[in-house]
């Protein structure tokens, strides 16, 4: 089953992708090293709720 994530910035606490993950398989939250357009860098990227 297929769900829908947001995904915010560590730095900057700035809400900037949202993408589906598979919850069966990954349970745990994801971290995505991304480029964030307020901190001009790429920056990990944590799920929100």
């Amino acid at each position: 089953m297929r769900v829908g994530i947001t995904l915010e910035c560590t730095q900057c606490k700035n809400r900037n992708y949202s993408t589906s993950k598979n919850k069966k398989k990954t349970t745990e939250r994801l971290e995505l090293k991304k480029f964030c357009s307020t901190c001009k860098a790429q920056t990990v990227h944590k799920e929100t709720k």
